[in-house]
């Protein structure tokens, strides 16, 4: 059996087609609008992978492979995926996936010596959506999701067996074979689910039950054309709140300038401007809005839990698309810890650990860091993260919470004390210690933990503006945050090279270019796969020259006495272009992979020359136009001409508050001694950034935050009241920074009732 139509699904046919299509088929035979198609079963696979020879070599390399040893992982990845994409699939499951596309294609069709024609030249096959099922995907006891490999657009035969065969080689992406390993599924299956394609003149997602209050009313926000512009938040789409009875409760009317429609002529998908008419029109016919809360209310009553719900309206005609639970999660509290602490400092990454101590006083330290270790040390730097990354916490003798430490912690979700001054003195190397990076203190021994009791809040919460998370690399628990945050709002590029341990201007000098391409596209392709179609804002090098130093081939670093006033960022880029034209590169062979998420930022930028150079360079490597160009505002010069930057064409504006405050208040980030005056609420730090998000909104420039402060609650609801489009935070703030962008929203809805304007 190797085709399933959605509608022929069974209850007992979850291991025939993965968990997303057994919940399509669940939500066809509810008799709810899915996208006609079927599922290609997991015995096709099976049966391909076994007929062409390639199972037992399959199995022989996962045996062999060390899924701790990252190279091994990679290595093993492109290995298999290599083995399956270069075999031709079998004549008899070949001809069964042709059948089935024929008929989803023609069924409705006479065809006649003309259709013949232009069947076979390819123009009139159905134009539809691969995606891949996984037998271990969508279960409650695992979460792989995104971890496979899904197409739009695919139109013709010889393109969707292609895609087919990347849908099944997906199965063994670096992530979900590492993943399969960690929880003990030593083989598993994967079927691939093909439906036609849904040009949507609208699209939305609604909620049915209210995430921010609570209440059990449907919460649905909808846009023009295809829903990547309302993932992306590029607009501002309409907000209505409809109680289960079908009262609309609440209507806010949004403004949206633009929407994705597809192409006809080319069949893809292109950005076109709103009609003018359009703009601050409603989006749904309340008969739509109502039909919506119907089917919410079908999938609630099914499932037993509220259901996120996407959906796509086409000529009038309402499809749902997708539907998953409304995810909840602990709120982390502080925790009571006995005894006395034999050190104090500043908790700046929340959280509780216990392990050894090891102490880390250079690079030769690095050896002894075992998984689970707590890494003491003077301070952290970039060559220090894949370190960082395998420890239970951090204990640093300097630094504030801005500094490198601090940061890369917060991104990691590691507990963190900074500023200790004394740390590596006290502490003796091979000492078991608990750290309680809530409070800034550590303990000698293992300590009994007093868990204060855990409130239950929503993470998936409906906002306007669009909340991002920081990274630095791929995580253990990257899909995890990839279904709670709206994207990536920096994604930094140094941390990734600080892995492989060689300095990238070493590889240009050697003509090395392909290696240091590779070096990024390794780092950045998993990211942008488990972020789909949500926007990864990649910057580029920002290493200072004291960071890099350690790397191979940083001994030619110039000695700077101040080296975060110095030669980092675009200054750098464009005296070294041949760095720039790589990791322009390395976006554009993204672009061409289909991952046209990915995007460009370009870091301490201080004129529109410089903007204007950068972009030429991505001319030269005739960069595709699907990326996007933006800056980051951290620098004083930069906010101060943000309307130049404006006319000059940038794509978005991220605010870098951690330089801004240093270099509007003249504080060094880093002295510990002088950190109490450093404050990003300074009423010089909000005035620029105030000026900078309404000048964008001003040029229909899309604004953000990638600092600190956009992991600060506070900060963020002034942000969100001063307009911006959105905010990027820390991975251990996400679930506090949207609690507060919702309340944020919420608070500005109710001045709008009183007739109060923002």
């Amino acid at each position: 059996m190797y085709i399933l139509w959605l509608d022929q699904i069974k209850e007992d046919q979850f291991n025939l087609v993965g968990g997303k299509g057994f919940n399509l088929g669940i939500m066809t035979k509810l008799g709810l609008p899915v996208p006609e198609g079927f599922a290609i079963t997991t015995k096709a696979f099976d049966d391909f992978i076994y007929s062409t020879g390639i199972r037992d070599k399959i199995y022989e390399i996962l045996a062999a492979t060390n899924v701790e040893d990252t190279k091994q992982l990679l290595k093993a990845s492109e290995e298999i995926k290599s083995l399956i994409t270069s075999q031709e699939i079998p004549e008899k499951i070949k001809a069964a996936i042709v059948e089935a596309y024929n008929s989803l294609s023609f069924s409705d069709k006479i065809i006649d010596e003309r259709l013949r024609k232009l069947i076979a030249a390819g123009r009139e096959f159905a134009i539809v959506a691969v995606r891949s099922s996984a037998t271990a995907e969508d279960m409650p006891e695992f979460s792989f999701a995104g971890q496979q490999a899904s197409f739009l657009n695919v139109k013709g035969v010889k393109e969707l067996l292609q895609k087919v065969k990347e849908c099944w080689a997906s199965l063994y992406e670096p992530r979900a074979i590492f993943y399969r390993a960690k929880s003990n599924i030593p083989h598993t299956s994967i079927s691939v689910i093909v439906q036609r394609m849904v040009n949507s003149d609208k699209s939305g997602v609604m909620f049915t039950k209210n995430p921010v209050t609570g209440e059990d009313n449907v919460v649905i926000e909808a846009c023009w054309g295809l829903g990547e512009t309302l993932v992306q938040g590029e607009v501002e789409p309409d907000l209505y709140v409809v109680s289960k009875d079908g009262k609309i409760i609440s209507k806010k009317i949004g403004k949206k300038t633009i929407k994705r429609i597809r192409d006809l002529a080319s069949d893809t998908t292109v950005t076109v401007p709103v009609p003018k008419e359009f703009v601050e029109a409603q989006v749904l016919a309340e008969n739509e809005i109502l039909q919506l809360v119907d089917f919410g209310k079908i999938l609630e009553k099914y499932y037993g839990r509220a259901q996120d719900v996407e959906f796509a309206i086409e000529k009038s005609k309402v499809y749902i698309v997708q539907t998953r639970a409304v995810t909840t999660e602990a709120k982390k509290e502080e925790a009571k810890i006995a005894g006395e602490p034999i050190l104090k400092g500043l908790g700046s990454s929340p959280g509780i650990a216990t392990g050894r101590v090891r102490i880390v006083k250079n690079l030769d330290d690095i050896e002894k860091v075992e998984k689970g270790d707590i890494l003491v040390t003077k301070m952290t730097s970039p060559d220090l993260v894949p370190t960082m990354s395998k420890c239970s916490a951090i204990i640093t003798d300097e630094g504030g919470v801005n500094c490198h430490a601090s940061i890369v912690a917060r991104e990691m979700g590691i507990p963190c004390i900074v500023g200790t001054k004394n740390a590596t003195s006290v502490l003796k190397d091979g000492e078991i210690i608990t750290v309680d990076a809530y409070n800034g203190v550590v303990y000698p021994g293992e300590v009994a933990v007093e868990k204060a009791k855990k409130e239950i809040v929503p993470v998936s919460l409906p906002t306007v503006t669009q909340v991002k998370v920081n990274l630095a690399f791929a995580l253990d628990k990257l899909e995890e945050i990839a279904t709670k945050a709206d994207g990536v709002g920096l994604l930094r590029i140094e941390h990734m090279i600080a892995k492989y341990g060689i300095h990238p201007a070493k590889l240009i000098k050697e003509g090395k270019k392909e290696e240091y391409i590779r070096i990024l596209l390794d780092g950045i392709r998993p990211i942008a796969k488990a972020f789909k179609d949500k926007p990864v804002w990649v910057r580029t090098l920002d290493a200072r020259t004291d960071e890099f130093r350690n790397l191979e081939g940083g001994s030619d670093e110039p000695i700077e006495a101040n080296p975060m006033l110095g030669w980092h960022g675009i200054r750098r880029s464009l005296d070294e272009p041949e760095l720039l034209k790589a990791e322009f590169e390395a976006i554009k062979r993204l672009h061409e992979e289909g991952l046209t998420n990915v995007h460009i930022m370009l870091p301490f930028v201080v004129s529109v020359e410089e903007f204007e150079k950068a972009r030429k360079i991505a001319n030269e490597v005739d960069l595709p136009l699907t990326v996007r160009i933006g800056i980051m505002v951290e620098t004083v010069a930069a906010a101060l001409s943000i309307e130049d930057f404006c006319k000059a064409g940038i794509d978005f504006a991220s605010i870098g508050s951690n330089d801004l405050t240093m270099l509007a208040l003249g504080v060094d980030r880093n002295n510990a001694k002088i950190a109490s005056l450093y404050s990003e609420f300074h009423p010089a730090v909000l005035r620029m950034m105030k000026e900078v998000i309404e000048t964008c909104n001003r040029y229909g420039v899309e604004s953000s935050i990638c600092g600190e402060s956009g992991s600060n609650p506070e900060m963020v609801k002034k942000l969100v009241k001063f307009g911006i489009n959105s905010v990027s935070c820390n991975i251990d703030a996400l679930d506090n920074v949207r609690k507060a962008v919702a309340e944020a929203e919420r608070e500005i809805l109710i001045e709008l009732k009183k007739g109060k304007s923002y």
